[in-house]
């Protein structure tokens, strides 16, 4: 019979392997991302027609988010793996099938009345000053917002499907769909928009998310579940998704107010500002993406399986060392991106015609103050699936809605305070979403401390401190580059600076002897002794 210690090393390695896919696959996506970033902002910049597609992404986004992400981040993973884990594969496909049947339902009818009443929800919700001041600008959203809004519902039953390839431990497709639907946006940039204007980037929406979809189709057929014409609205295991998922509904919502309110607030700002805070939380999303969700997605199924199998202190040293990975990572990208952000910008984004200098201080702006705040997005993507796998939704629901209408307050604070400063005023908001996600994860860190007896907090403080000193000696080093290369092309500050803070915080990690660098510097002695003759 294997040790607790041995199984619980069994399910971290199994987890670091997934999450190893997981960031190939997600760096792929992130650098398609960049792509799609650059060919729309070089042909768009951010003019009133992007200022308009943003905002009308905002409401199918908003609308698979409360339905789809509700279900899939909080309450289908961790009872569909349940079932799988217990031998219950028929009542797990009986699931999974009614599920998918009410996301198509519920999203449908919520896009189709979007679509009928899209000229109210413009008007009296996402942006009002566009219909008084700018009536070009707000028809154009209308009409965007109706071509992009089936999207909603493909994403509903992708979403769902990256779920459960994830519970079979196969993450490689769920992570390269959303490189196909970054080639969807592309491909209506460079072949639709010619002819069709921004309206071929919103065909290109809904052409990229039928992709996201479909590349995950031979996977998930090859697992052989069989699809059930059922909504299952009466079988208790549905019932136990929907207790789950109702407070994690109130808890999206707040989020998407907050979208919501920021996207309101700058649309009554300079032009430019809807679009920079956009492309600002894009560009720290990024990291995000290839580090924390990375992590985070290979970790659920994981934590879901052993709260299964009863086996907490598994979980325990689990959540740990998945915490201690994101901080080691995080804080370095932060710090990265805050002082590479403008040099990033300019090389990525930059021409002389439709993304100006202006765009990239506006952009710059927004992105130097969502960086802030990537450490607490990082802790916030592990520990509240943390509290998924418990089958806990309503404890990080309370926190977060307690955290985003802190988030509301102090964007309208912040706003007002940095235009009274002179300050450009959407840089606030992007100031509101860090101090409030901060908070929120710290908040989760203590109740979840509570609820496992401990998660090895002085193991996880430590790494915290090592990495925030091997960042500030890798931040003089960066802010030195960016000081000497005054003058320099931009693109070649970029490279240096982030070839040698990676080498600096590399560096420092052995020397501190961060516990995952040697056991990197294990592996690779016992690959080359492997590889030695005799």
């Amino acid at each position: 019979m294997d040790s607790p210690t041995s199984t619980q090393n069994i399910a971290n390695r199994q987890i670091a392997r997934a999450a190893g896919t997981v960031m190939v696959a997600f760096l792929l996506s992130s650098l398609i991302n960049l792509a799609k970033g650059m060919i729309i902002l070089r042909v768009f910049g951010t003019g009133p027609e992007n200022e308009a597609f943003n905002a009308a992404n905002r409401v199918a986004d908003t609308i698979f988010n409360l339905v789809a992400g509700g279900a899939l981040a909080s309450a289908f993973i961790p009872t569909f793996t349940s079932l799988l884990a217990n031998e219950k594969k028929e009542s797990a496909w009986k699931l999974a099938s009614s599920i998918i049947n009410i996301v198509i339902a519920v999203i449908s009818s919520l896009a189709i009345l979007a679509a009928i009443f899209a000229p109210q929800v413009v008007r009296y919700l996402l942006a009002p000053s566009w219909y008084f001041n700018e009536p070009d600008k707000f028809a154009l959203t209308v009409h965007l917002l109706r071509i992009i809004l089936p999207s909603a519902a493909i994403f509903g039953v992708s979403g769902l499907i990256m779920g459960i390839l994830n519970t079979h431990q196969s993450f490689l497709f769920p992570a390269l769909a959303p490189s196909m639907y970054s080639l969807g946006m592309i491909f209506g940039v460079l072949v639709l928009s010619p002819g069709l204007g921004i309206s071929g980037l919103a065909w290109g929406v809904v052409i990229g998310a039928s992709l996201h979809l479909i590349i995950q189709l031979p996977k998930l057929f090859s697992l052989k579940g069989k699809y059930h014409f059922s909504l299952g609205l009466k079988d208790a295991t549905v019932q136990e998704v929907g207790r789950l998922m109702l407070p994690r509904l109130a808890g999206v919502a707040v989020v998407q107010i907050n979208f919501w309110v920021n996207t309101n607030l700058a649309s009554r700002y300079s032009e430019g500002s809807v679009t920079g805070l956009t492309y600002g939380f894009a560009l720290m999303m990024m990291p995000l993406m290839f580090i924390a969700q990375a992590i985070a997605t290979a970790s659920l199924p994981t934590f879901s399986a052993q709260v299964a199998l009863g086996k907490k202190d598994e979980m325990r040293g689990s959540l740990a060392a998945a915490l201690k990975a994101v901080l080691l990572l995080s804080i370095p990208a932060a710090v990265g991106l805050i002082l590479l952000r403008i040099p990033l910008i300019q090389t990525l984004y930059q021409n002389d015609t439709v993304f100006t200098s202006e765009s990239t201080r506006l952009v710059a702006w927004a992105l130097l103050w969502y960086a802030a705040g990537l450490p607490g997005h990082s802790v916030l993507e592990i520990v509240s699936r943390a509290f998924y796998a418990l089958h806990d939704t309503r404890t990080p629901v309370i926190v977060g809605v307690c955290a985003m209408s802190l988030n509301i307050i102090l964007s309208i604070l912040l706003g007002r305070l940095f235009q009274v400063v002179g300050l450009l005023p959407h840089g606030g908001l992007a100031l509101a979403n860090s101090i409030s996600t901060v908070l929120e994860s710290i908040v989760l860190i203590i109740l979840m401390r509570k609820r496992l007896n401990g998660i090895e907090g002085p193991k996880i403080g430590k790494a915290l401190c090592l990495s925030i000193i091997a960042s500030m000696i890798m931040g003089l080093c960066v802010y030195a580059i960016t000081l000497l290369g005054k003058g320099f092309s931009p693109w070649l500050i970029l490279l240096i600076g982030a070839i040698s803070g990676v080498g600096v915080y590399g560096l420092c990690a052995f020397l501190f002897r961060f516990e995952e660098a040697v056991q990197l510097l294990n592996i690779i002695r016992v690959k080359v002794n492997r590889r030695k003759p005799g």
